[in-house]
């Protein structure tokens, strides 16, 4: 390369800042630079190359702006607008400032004016001058229930959130926080507390949350279904607590935790557990506050003195929700009891109430009271009902069939076997407690026998232990079950009722795809379905009391999947049937009746409920004559106690005239329903139906309105039709509705 073509000589031959690109340039000019003295080299004058730009220079001075411009230059700084950091971002930025409280006034945390909105709460109209004179950062807003859950209630759920949302926040009774929703079962009793704990935990008439922590009580078998539900309407907007096992040490460690969360963003505000785990744990649980309790299937707490009331009454919270589908019963100190868990104080102490409510009512129903008397007994009788009513919502399960398929429930009389009618004749004249009553005397242990009798009428195989022994009421009966009967086999011929449900099972099996639920109060008479079906190859599940907590709640699940090869589920009525959704069944069958009629109504609920789409049948078999139609009688005359458990042998005498137990100890074998000849029916003649029932009933009305059946003649149902002939004497049959008026 030539050296004049190097950059060191090209950047010498033109200087910086000519008068024209064009110019001649002239190297003597450079070479009298150089001969300059060594300040004019070091000057700013110097050349420099135009192809780059000069280094800078190093030097050990400080350069130092001028204060001027370094002002103007931090005030360039400070007045550029905030930009969110995020790729493309278009959204508004919004009048308020990073870390700077908003100024003006308060929001409702949704459209009041959405269509569809349900509002809890609106504020008072304010005038132009109230609007001037009061603080517009403390004005109330409004409350509005979360679109996500108003879309979905129906009419009466959103009447029944509003009723809760203003008891419990001191609206209804001012003072008083609490509220009994009673509901009968399958109207949405969760769904509408699920929503009222929600809204409490987001918002309130002041902007900010009502309550921080939400406890729900509820029987065991309910724990896992509480928690399913709370996912399925908020989705993954809540985690609650649901504690359903394991040690003491970590129940312990886990309530702690709970009840330590504060702040109005609690990550688990919502605590599941069992009335008997919260008894256990009751303690842990009253070291702090809780804004809400809500207590499922509540009539548990009917007696203020048992311990799992006393352990809730002590939690200190004052918002308390008491849920109960079982119909509260005439009985004035279960009023008082519930009630006063609820809004204490409201009937005054225990004795003010008995000395106010209880006597007076009391003796205005004695037979033989003056009529000053009852007059006094039906005012306060009417001042009580006025009271309890502001703080009870009830609505009955016709509301359903708005929503729902048709419901037949049918009330099968069964004939008794020859070798049921000898043993029960045989127990009749030997068992003592009929001589006792004959003498007027009532024995309370010798009442055990009533248990006897009604598994017998189940299947005789149920007492042939009692045989062998030779127990009272049944020596000498060994002599007449078949030879080389063996109690490890189901033997459906030997009982009416077996007979008839063998058949049930077999035509719902051969005819259709329909599923079964088989309900009895002995785990004996469930481990007869369990031969039975082992005998004619069912698929079958089985829940009692032996069955964990979350096992039970798998079963059902797998049981209500169509996909399910199950075609039997045997539940227990006593192992906590109340609050299953078994709506994988549409028929169920009620083996045997209950001495309270709430128990049968709950458990008949498990399938005619939410999300079930095809008709429902239900069956309630009853031993036509014997003990099984006096306690059915009971239930409809609606005599039947919650406190009535004669099973259990206690309190008995306080339940039953010395007339009435006689008369369980009978046997009617003349007529092919005791229940309907004591109705006294008129639309029938000899027996036959010859009017039918008034415009309008269902199957909540009197057993008088029902259809009468002493053949097969009107009989809705193909399945009993075909089972007629095996054992049927006569049936009770009534829809709940005409038709179906839509399924949602």
């Amino acid at each position: 390369m030539r050296r004049s073509l190097a950059p060191s000589q090209l950047a010498k031959r033109k200087p910086e800042g000519s008068a024209s690109d064009e110019e001649d340039w002239h190297p003597e000019s450079v070479t009298q630079k150089r001969q300059k003295s060594n300040i004019e080299v070091n000057s700013r004058d110097c050349f420099l190359s135009p192809f780059r730009k000069p280094l800078t220079q190093l030097t050990n001075r400080p350069q130092c702006l001028d204060s001027s411009q370094h002002e103007a230059f931090i005030r360039s700084i400070l007045s550029k607008p905030f930009k969110v950091p995020i790729p493309n971002y278009q959204g508004p930025l919004g009048l308020r400032a990073l870390g700077i409280k908003r100024a003006g006034l308060r929001h409702a945390l949704h459209d009041p004016l959405e269509e569809g909105a349900l509002v809890l709460y609106e504020p008072p109209p304010l005038s132009a001058h109230d609007h001037l004179k009061l603080d517009r950062e403390k004005l109330p807003v409004h409350v509005v229930v979360d679109p996500i859950l108003s879309k979905i209630l129906r009419p009466h759920q959103r009447e029944g959130v509003k009723f809760l949302w203003e008891c419990v926040t001191s609206r209804r009774i001012p003072g008083s926080h609490g509220c009994i929703m009673a509901d009968e079962m399958g109207l949405g009793k969760t769904l509408q507390c699920i929503t009222l704990m929600w809204t409490l935990l987001r918002q309130s008439p002041e902007g900010k949350p009502e309550i921080d922590k939400a406890v729900v009580v509820s029987p065991s078998s309910l724990v896992r279904n509480w928690s399913n539900e709370v996912h399925k309407w908020l989705g993954g907007r809540i985690q609650p607590l649901a504690i359903d096992g394991g040690s003491k040490e970590e129940i312990d460690q886990k309530l702690a935790s709970f009840m330590n969360q504060r702040g109005s963003r609690v990550p688990s505000p919502i605590l599941i557990i069992s009335y008997e785990t919260f008894r256990l744990h009751a303690e842990a649980l009253q070291r702090g506050s809780v804004g809400l309790v809500i207590c499922d299937e509540g009539h548990r707490l009917k007696n203020s003195e048992n311990q799992t009331y006393q352990a809730l009454n002590s939690l200190n919270t004052s918002r308390r929700v008491l849920i109960s589908g079982t119909p509260i019963q005439n009985d004035l100190l279960e009023y008082f009891s519930l009630v006063h868990f609820v809004n204490s104080g409201i009937l005054g102490t225990a004795q003010e109430f008995k000395k106010h409510f209880e006597l007076p009512i009391l003796k205005g129903r004695d037979a033989d009271a003056s009529e000053d008397a009852r007059q006094k007994g039906e005012e306060r009788l009417r001042e009580l009902v006025s009271i309890v009513n502001r703080c009870l919502i009830r609505r009955t399960s016709d509301i359903l069939s708005k929503y729902l398929p048709v419901k037949i429930e049918q009330v099968v009389c069964c004939r008794l076997t020859p070798l049921q009618t000898e043993l029960y004749r045989r127990f009749l004249k030997q068992a003592k407690p009929m001589e006792e009553l004959r003498a007027g005397k009532m024995s309370v242990s010798s009442l055990s026998s009533i248990t006897s009798l009604k598994k017998l009428c189940n299947h005789p195989g149920l007492i042939y232990e009692k045989c062998v022994e030779e127990e009272e009421g049944f020596v000498g009966a060994l002599d007449l079950f078949p030879p080389g009967y063996s109690c490890k086999s189901v033997e459906p011929q030997l009982s009416g009722k077996m007979l008839v449900l063998d058949y049930i099972l077999a035509v719902t099996r051969r005819t259709s795809s329909d599923k079964v639920v088989l309900v009895s109060n002995y785990t004996q008479t469930l481990d007869l379905f369990e031969r039975l079906c082992r005998l004619r190859r069912y698929l079958y599940v089985r829940l009692d009391g032996t069955m964990s907590i979350k096992k039970r709640a798998k079963v059902v699940e797998r049981f209500n999947n169509p996909s399910s090869p199950d075609f039997i589920f045997m539940l227990s009525s006593k192992a906590g049937g109340c609050g299953l959704n078994l709506i994988g069944a549409n028929r169920l069958v009620m083996f045997d009746p209950d001495w309270n009629p709430a128990n049968d109504e709950q458990a008949m609920a498990r399938v005619w409920r939410d999300g079930q789409k095809k008709t429902c049948y239900i069956y309630r078999l009853l031993s036509a004559g014997t003990i099984e139609e006096k306690i059915f009688q009971r239930q409809t005359h609606k005599k039947a106690l919650s406190s009535c458990v004669v099973d259990e042998e206690q309190d008995v005498e306080r339940h039953f005239s010395l007339g009435e137990l006689r008369e369980l100890f009978t046997l009617n074998e003349a007529m092919p329903s005791d229940t309907h000849d004591k109705l006294r029916c008129r639309r029938c003649v000899n027996g036959r139906q010859v009017r039918p029932p008034a415009e309008g009933s269902d199957c909540t009305s009197d057993l008088a309105q029902w259809h009468h059946s002493a053949d097969k003649r009107g009989v809705p149902d193909a399945v009993l039709l075909a089972a007629w002939d095996a054992a049927v004497t006569f049936a009770f049959h009534q829809r709940s509705h005409e038709e179906q008026r839509g399924v949602l």
